[in-house]
């Protein structure tokens, strides 16, 4: 099946997935980064100070998303929806509005919770849930296409409203526009939500099989080694990206770049993303999600050796390309993953454990990193040390993903 068809069989719950990853944009680390000067000088802050808070506000975002994720797989998906929309909204209107650190705080985890949690979480298991197995990979390509999108659009318009309306009309802009466009936008396409989630309702249930596949609780999976061991692979990217982008003001100044250029890169991030993404969908469709998974994170690793080694503003460039192809795999593989081994009936609740999991070590890297930057660490090293620990998550991911009949699901 060709992604059009696919795209006419089903557009309204893969617009709605679309909608809400580019939605996530303004909790996201990118986006919030370019406001990280302007925070930092408003309310006195360093370096470490500001990830400090961040990595407090992201930390609290993370414990809560375990509980706030499984509601999904409770709640009509018109409801969630609109409840995360809203949230977005209010979250950034509160960001036009933050006095001070003790704020700023509250403004940060309300991003972090509504924005790169819920949104994303919300994106990526519905549509991982109520599409078709056989399709599954392509479905979440398509629907993810959302973060690419976003991470091409706002860092440029962000930097041009920042320097024409200042950082709080800014802020203030993105609220409006998920209060009046994004939330009737998601309303619309979930019309027709009840019939599809009666037909999901209808082929599986809590003690059997849909398809011979079984359908794993969130207590069960979080006793699976498999689960585990991958756990410590798959969450470098959050824990990496995060905290390098966070960091992105000070890495320019280091390198003496200058941070228009270097975000234009984002343009390549996307593009990457966009492009290894549907490549990513159609390939776990054929082979699957665990023989993906053995080989997604390599590109990472090549763009932290560039950017460790090189101080020419294109290995800032192609760091971003790599990490962006990187993420358009991780995007669709770490929706199909988990349903492809433990089943869709209880996705939502398994995925928010993974969510939860990779926000909170989101939440650690700003703050890790900041301190060492105060200390004097290159961020040079930073960059190589990641590099060697994204080359073991590597391996851990092909010895987990390559022995016969482990974490079938069966």
């Amino acid at each position: 099946m060709t992604s059009l068809r696919l795209i006419a069989l089903d557009w309204r719950l893969l617009a709605f997935g679309f909608l809400m990853s580019f939605s996530s944009s303004f909790g996201q680390t990118y986006f919030i980064s370019l406001f990280s000067a302007e925070f930092r000088e408003a309310f006195d802050l360093t370096h470490g100070g500001f990830g400090s808070l961040y990595s407090a506000a992201t930390l609290t975002s993370g414990i809560l998303l375990l509980w706030a994720g499984g509601l999904i797989d409770r709640f009509d998906l018109r409801l969630f929806g609109a409840f995360v929309l809203v949230g977005i909204a209010a979250a950034s209107a509160f960001a036009s509005a933050t006095a001070g650190p003790a704020t700023l705080v509250v403004v940060l985890f309300l991003l972090r919770f509504f924005g790169q949690g819920l949104a994303s979480h919300t994106a990526v298991t519905a549509v991982a849930r109520y599409a078709e197995p056989g399709v599954r990979g392509r479905s979440v390509s398509l629907a993810a296409l959302g973060f690419p999108v976003g991470e091409a659009i706002w860092p440029t318009a962000a930097v041009a409203l920042i320097a024409l309306i200042g950082w709080r009309w800014t802020y203030g802009a993105a609220g409006l526009l998920a209060l009046l466009v994004f939330l009737p936008v998601a309303m619309v396409l979930l019309a027709t939500h009840g019939r599809r989630h009666a037909d999901l309702m209808a082929k599986t249930v809590d003690d059997g099989t849909d398809g011979g596949l079984r359908q794993w609780t969130r207590g069960e999976v979080m006793r699976d080694p498999t689960f585990l061991w991958s756990l410590t692979a798959v969450l470098a990217p959050s824990f990496i990206v995060t905290g390098i982008l966070f960091h992105q003001v000070h890495l320019t100044e280091t390198k003496g770049w200058d941070l228009s250029v270097f975000a234009t890169g984002y343009v390549a991030y996307a593009a990457c993303q966009i492009a290894v993404a549907l490549v990513t969908g159609p390939a776990i469709d054929r082979i699957g999600a665990r023989r993906v998974a053995r080989v997604y994170l390599a590109p990472m690793v090549i763009g932290l050796v560039l950017l460790g080694v090189s101080d020419t503003v294109w290995s800032g460039l192609i760091f971003l390309a790599m990490c962006g192809a990187t993420s358009g795999a991780s995007s669709t593989l770490l929706g199909t993953l988990w349903a492809e081994i433990y089943g869709v009936r209880h996705l939502g609740a398994i995925r928010a454990l993974v969510t939860a999991c990779s926000v909170v070590s989101s939440a650690l890297s700003p703050a890790l990193m900041g301190w060492g930057l105060d200390a004097g660490i290159a961020i040079d090293a930073i960059a190589l040390a990641c590099a060697v620990y994204v080359v073991l998550g590597i391996g851990v991911l092909w010895v987990l993903f390559t022995r016969r009949g482990i974490a079938s699901g069966r």
